[in-house]
Formats: C-alpha cells, structure tokens, sequence
C-alpha cells in the first residue's frame, strides 16, 4: 500500500508538472491569410492544445506591419503570419521580431531557390508559394480567349478587359507578383511588361481573394494570382486553370513572433505545430491547398499536386531577392497605383487605341503609322523614376509609414500621377494618329 501510495504520489507530480509546463492561454496572430487558411488551423491547433486559444487579427500584409510598428511600446501581439518575405524583412530590421531555434525535423533549407526560413532566426517558412495566371475555363469559352502561358500574353489585344489583379499596396501577395516581374525582367523592360498588361485589365481590386472570387464566378475571365488560389479553387469544383509563367518564382509564406509577445510559451508552440507533420499536412486540406516545405507531406497529397521539391518547373524559377524588394517596397507599391490603379482609365484608354491601330497597320503597311505606334507603346512604358532612385534614401525617406502622409510623400505621389496622365494622354493621341494614317 505504501508503494502504491508513493506511485500514485509521484504519478499525479508527474502530471501536474506536465500540466504546468503545457502552453496555455490566449496567443494573438496577426495575419493577412483569410478564414479559408486561419479557420482549420484554429481548429486543429485548439484540438491539439486543449486550454488554448488562437485569437486571429486579419489585416493586410502593409497594414499588418504598421499595426506591429504602432504597437510596440504596449504589444498585444504574439505572432506575425503572412506570405510576403520583404514584410518580415521590415519588421526585422526595426527589430520587432523576436529570434526563436525551430525544433521540428525534416524541412530542408531552401524550396525552389529560395531559403526556407530566415538564415538570423526571426521567421520561418510554413507553406511555399508560386505566382501566376488563373482563369475560368468557361469564360475564356465563351470569349475565345486562348490558353495563357507567360505574362505577355496577357498584354494581347484579345485579353482587354479579360484580366483582374489586386492592388500590391493592399495585397502582399500581389506585391510579390510584380516584384518578381521586376526582378526577373528588370526594371524598365519588367513595367513596360506590367503596364502593356495593365492596359488590358478591367479592374484593380482591394483585396487578394476578390481576383480569385470572381474568376471562379465568371465575372471576369482571367486574374494574376497566387497559385493556392486556383488549386483550391479546383478542389472545390470550380472550372479554373493555372499556369506559374517562365518569369515567376516560389517563396515560403512565412510566420514569425513578435518581440516581447505577451505568450510567448504558446507563439512557440503555434511555430512548431505549423511546422510538425501535423500542421504540414492541414495545407493539404481543400480549401487551403497550399504547399508543404516538409517534402515527406507530398506522399499523401492528390496525384496532380504540385511539388517543389520534384518539379522540374521550380528549379528554373528566378532567385527572389527580400533585399531587394524590401528597399524599393513602397515605391513599387505607389507606383503601381499612381501609373495603374489611379490612372486604369486613361491607361486602357490609350492601349485601346493602341490595340486599334495595331489592328489597322496588319491590314494596310504605313511606315509613319507604325513609328507613332511605337512611340505610342514607348509613351506608356515611360518611368518617372530609374531602379536606382526608387531604392534611394531620398525616396524611401518619403515614405515613413505613419498614419498621415507626409507632405513629401504627397509630393512624389503628385508628380508620379502628372507624369502618368500626360504619359497616357500622348500615347493616346500619337495611337489615334496612326489609326488615321492606317485607313
């Protein structure tokens, strides 16, 4: 009896100790993934970690990071979970992230030929993600629209007012689109290719999911996405394609825990289920669709499910650089809305006519017409600021992040959005000349 006594003794120690040492209590993410994603990993995380609770803050990857910044001096929050790696980079450099030793197994360095987590140990790859082309196999039908397969395609005369993109200053995962356009293409040849398609676009959009929304709906034909967009798209029956173009790249998406986190015993709990095979194999689930970057997760995956570790198509994919984005992030992003989101209807305006006179010049030759045609198209790509100055400290200085703007800051949106308008307004006109000479 004694011995039994002193066994049970040191059982129920045993168990209060484990008890003790178990995460538990609220842990706060801020995250710019939909209830599609956060939902099941809710669910599962709460299952496996009774007496804990994820509370889910959605905010957009931009807003996010300037919630973090606002909030240091009385932080609320426990982790950072999003897809954009350039997003984490500003954090880290303003030392908001806290650094943390992974613990799972079986996730290698690099998917595609991107490093899986932070090399400092700040933030770490959960799920890897490529950028491309979706669209609606019944729309495109009906439209006799031809099978995209690169980013130039998109820039035909028979995608106008067919392509939906979301706006990358709203969206990190768009953000990242046109980045890798930009690195891939470079600077001046990647927007005259982003704007050749902007021209075609029929709009531009607040948030990431609403492209994807109504690709799958039909309300327009095709949207530049990430790729988990389409595949669960897919899963769920709707009649979607997707393509990753030759000039794209995969990254991780990305979780990390905010400098002094208020539960720091359950961030770190939350880092490693995303991480253990459990929580590798939620993005599995249907409505999430994403990729592992614990290669072991794809034996239970569908037959058709893409591989970055096996196919051949990520190895040749461009070499992201965070860096670099991180540098010139804001100026991509204003330029993108003072050149597209803010001008689309002189931008369409302009490449309507161009298409028009395109059309005209197959028919019937005319040197002349063809030179304005060309000066036309040069018109739209035209930038009001080199790669170099937009990764300037005179430029990024403009941007401080802070809730109202700067007068500099709407300054250079100003100048940026003048220069655009009398950019369009020539083409448009140099277009419509040559429309004449044509006929």
């Amino acid at each position: 009896m004694r011995r039994l006594a002193a066994a049970l003794c040191i059982g129920l120690a045993t168990l209060a100790a484990a008890r003790a040492q178990a995460p538990a209590g609220k842990v706060t993410v801020v995250t710019s993934f939909a209830k599609d994603v956060t939902d099941p990993y809710k669910k599962a995380f709460e299952k496996a970690f009774p007496g804990v609770s994820l509370e889910v803050q959605n905010r957009n990857t931009n807003s996010a990071v300037k919630f973090i910044e606002e909030t240091k001096s009385a932080n609320a929050t426990d982790l950072m979970w999003a897809s954009a790696p350039d997003a984490f980079e500003v954090l880290k450099g303003k030392n908001l992230l806290m650094k943390y030793q992974v613990k799972a197994a079986g996730i290698p360095d690099r998917v595609g030929t991107y490093p899986v987590n932070d090399p400092s140990g700040t933030y770490f790859g959960f799920a890897a993600s490529g950028y491309g082309i979706m669209w609606n196999e019944r729309y495109a039908k009906a439209n006799k629209l031809p099978d995209p397969k690169e980013w130039e395609d998109l820039a035909k005369p028979v995608y106008f007012d067919h392509v939906a993109i979301a706006a990358p200053s709203r969206s990190g995962t768009t953000h990242l689109t046109i980045e890798t356009i930009l690195q891939g293409e470079g600077w001046d040849r990647g927007w005259r290719s982003i704007k050749e398609i902007a021209g075609n676009f029929r709009q531009v959009t607040d948030r990431s999911f609403d492209v994807p929304e109504q690709v799958n709906s039909g309300q327009v034909g095709v949207g530049v996405v990430i790729d988990f967009f389409a595949f669960s798209a897919q899963a769920a029956g709707f009649p979607v394609k997707f393509v990753y173009p030759s000039v794209t790249t995969v990254v991780p998406a990305n979780i990390g825990i905010v400098a002094n986190p208020p539960n720091r015993a359950v961030a770190e709990a939350f880092v490693e289920f995303l991480l253990s095979p459990a929580g590798q194999e939620v993005l599995l689930d249907p409505t999430i669709r994403r990729l592992p970057v614990n290669p072991a997760i794809y034996a239970k995956a569908p037959a058709d499910y893409p591989n970055p570790f096996k196919d051949a198509r990520f190895t040749k994919m461009i070499s992201f650089s965070s860096e670099t984005s991180e540098k010139r992030t804001d100026a991509v992003d204003t330029l993108f809305d003072q050149l597209i989101t803010f001008q689309l209807a002189g931008l369409k305006d302009a490449t309507k006519a161009i298409h028009a006179a395109a059309a005209a010049l197959e028919k019937k030759d005319n040197a002349r017409a063809r030179a304005l045609l060309a000066e036309a198209r040069d018109a739209i790509a035209a930038m009001p600021v080199t790669d170099a100055q937009a990764s300037s400290p005179e430029i990024r200085g403009a941007f401080t992040g802070a809730k109202e703007k700067t007068a500099r800051q709407a300054e250079v949106e100003q100048k940026w959005a003048s220069f655009a308008k009398e950019q369009y307004a020539t083409a448009k006109s140099k277009a419509e000349e040559a429309l004449k000479l044509a006929r």
